[in-house]
């Protein structure tokens, strides 16, 4: 292949490889596709990732591609330690052939690894004028050496990292501030109820380990908190002669209690973000079998995430002392929510349910 064809071949790579990289705003993943573009682009065994930690500025191994990504993770350099640690403190790249008679080599890492290191292009990611971590690519396949070409790859890829980590980076930074302002509305439902408080912080407890025994994306994870931080906002729309009555409610006081999943999906109604989690927070009281409010959803037409909270919701409540009576045990709570399940729940969720709780991750955390 002549040279303008590699040329060219090299520059629809790297549009490729930066088409992926800005594919994601997950911080981790992200950094997983930053390692498999270098060691694509520049046709290496291995790669590396390697962060600066903010607070010790001690350089640790993020991701690494290859069979010893466990005992490499494990190993931390010092600013200045290593060819990384080289690269970091000066904020120059390197380009070494013969890595095993280089100075700067880190032997410790071949003893940990058992990985022999031949070749080695080593290149600082920037952020901001600062340098917040290390590319690395080692050993050219088939016995080769890295190029300048190499080098310059690798740069423009670092260049390429470095923008998409730090949008995920900002983007890690909104979510946050989005769960943040979504506590601080339950808060507020806290003032009105304190009782109403602490159920929120115990269901989304529950319903994230409820969760942890199933198979959910990560996007399904964060709506599924949000959704259940979230989920009794509507409470503060209820009449305090309602919501604060130390005894059984009569029918019309059940029937205004039962608006509260109407009201906390009017106070989101304008954030176009929160669409799928306005569904579920409308949908926490529908039941498996059509019985539940307010639209009478059956069974898988009730959002995955609402099913869950349901089943959270209602053990917290067993548990949880009321004006009208004294919270149950946990026997006491599993054996209600086994015997609804098919009924009120969704079956296959009720066995996430116990098994969340026969590995300890359920506990009755009480009023707190």
């Amino acid at each position: 292949m002549g040279a303008p064809r590699r040329a060219a071949a090299r520059r629809a790579t790297q549009m490729e490889l930066a088409m992926v990289l800005n594919s994601s705003l997950d911080q981790r993943q992200v950094r997983t596709q930053a390692i498999e573009a270098v060691t694509s682009l520049l046709d290496a065994e291995v790669g590396s990732l390697l962060l600066v930690d903010e607070r010790t500025k001690d350089l640790f191994f993020e991701v690494a591609l290859g069979e010893k990504e466990e005992q490499v993770k494990q190993m931390r350099l010092k600013m200045g330690e290593g060819i990384a640690g080289w690269v970091a403190a000066n904020d120059q790249p390197a380009l070494i052939n013969d890595v095993q008679n280089d100075p700067r080599y880190f032997r410790r890492a071949q003893t940990i690894t058992d990985f022999v290191t031949r070749t080695m292009l080593c290149v600082p990611v920037r952020s901001k004028g600062r340098v917040v971590g290390v590319l690395q690519a080692i050993n050219k396949k088939q016995g080769r050496t890295f190029s300048e070409e190499d080098l310059e790859n690798c740069l423009t890829l670092s260049n390429q990292v470095a923008v998409a980590l730090e949008n995920a980076h900002l983007y890690a930074e909104l979510k946050e501030t989005f769960l943040n302002t979504a506590e601080a509305l339950a808060a507020a439902v806290e003032k009105k109820d304190p009782y109403t408080g602490g159920h929120i912080r115990r269901v989304v407890e529950y319903s994230m380990a409820i969760a942890g025994h199933l198979t959910m994306p990560l996007s399904d994870l964060e709506d599924l908190r949000l959704a259940a931080v979230l989920h009794d906002i509507g409470k503060i729309g209820i009449k305090d002669s309602v919501l604060l009555k130390q005894a059984r409610l009569d029918h019309d006081e059940i029937a205004h209690m039962r608006e509260h999943p109407l009201v906390g999906e009017d106070i989101l109604v304008h954030i176009e973000q929160m669409k799928g989690v306005r569904k579920i927070m409308r949908a926490h009281h529908e039941k498996w079998d059509g019985t539940g409010y307010p639209d009478g959803l059956k069974g898988e037409d009730i959002p995955v995430h609402a099913r869950i909270i349901a089943i959270a919701d209602t053990f917290d409540a067993i548990t949880t002392d009321r004006p009208y009576r004294k919270a149950a045990d946990w026997k006491t709570a599993t054996d209600e929510i086994k015997r609804c399940s098919g009924r009120d729940y969704d079956p296959s969720l009720v066995e996430a349910f116990l098994r969340a709780c026969e590995a300890g991750d359920i506990i009755i955390l009480g009023n707190r």
